[in-house]
């Protein structure tokens, strides 16, 4: 038979074998964020997903695989999420869209909860942080420096510098005011980061 004849099959077992792992990670995530990465239980992760333990250790070796897989997972969706959308019109329209829809998406609940988890576990296991990084925060930084790089309408000194600063003053804002608390105590509209954000950037390049 032609190698050719077995890729529909090849294609079905892809799609169910990605849905299952997705099932999977589904459970585990209120499991991680409720008990954190040593009170979390594979026994636990395979009733709430709904799935056998053998199921479980066929996809996952162990907690630690499991756990990397769904920093990757929330990595590479919150990317998805923000990143995807072209980059197309004029600089302050884009930046400013591209500003609020990081903001939102770094604004909800359960993400912010896990960023918490990692960064509690980072010090023992910064590779953890490290896939995070690798999957969203530096492909983030090289499309937006590529955007400054080929963006005609300004004229920016260090690309990579600016992006940095664009998207780290925006996190900044989100772990002060969302992970910390602090609304009332260094309160801060969107509207004015935003604004004096693209303001700076703009001057910048003038």
């Amino acid at each position: 038979m032609p190698k050719t004849a077995l890729n529909p099959l090849k294609k079905d077992f892809s799609i169910r074998y990605q849905a299952k792992a997705a099932q999977i990670l589904r459970g585990a995530l209120p499991e991680f964020l409720e008990r954190g990465y040593e009170g979390a239980t594979m026994d636990r992760v395979a009733r709430l997903a709904g799935v056998s333990k053998q199921t479980l250790y066929s996809y996952y070796a162990d907690k630690d695989g499991l756990f990397t897989a769904l920093v990757k997972e929330i990595a590479e969706s919150k990317y998805q999420q923000v990143w995807t959308i072209p980059l197309q019109g004029k600089p302050e329209d884009v930046l400013r869209e591209l500003a609020y829809r990081l903001l939102a998406e770094g604004q909800d609940l359960e993400y912010v909860n896990f960023m918490r988890l990692i960064m509690s576990e980072s010090g023992k296991r910064p590779e953890l942080a490290q896939v995070f990084a690798i999957h969203c925060a530096k492909p983030a930084i090289d499309i937006l420096t590529r955007y400054f790089t080929e963006c005609t309408e300004l004229e920016i000194k260090d690309a990579e510098a600016t992006a940095r600063i664009f998207i780290g003053s925006l996190i900044h804002y989100l772990i002060l005011q969302v992970m910390f608390h602090s609304e009332e105590i260094t309160p801060m509209s969107e509207v004015r980061i935003v604004d004096r954000l693209i303001e700076l950037i703009s001057a910048s390049s003038a």
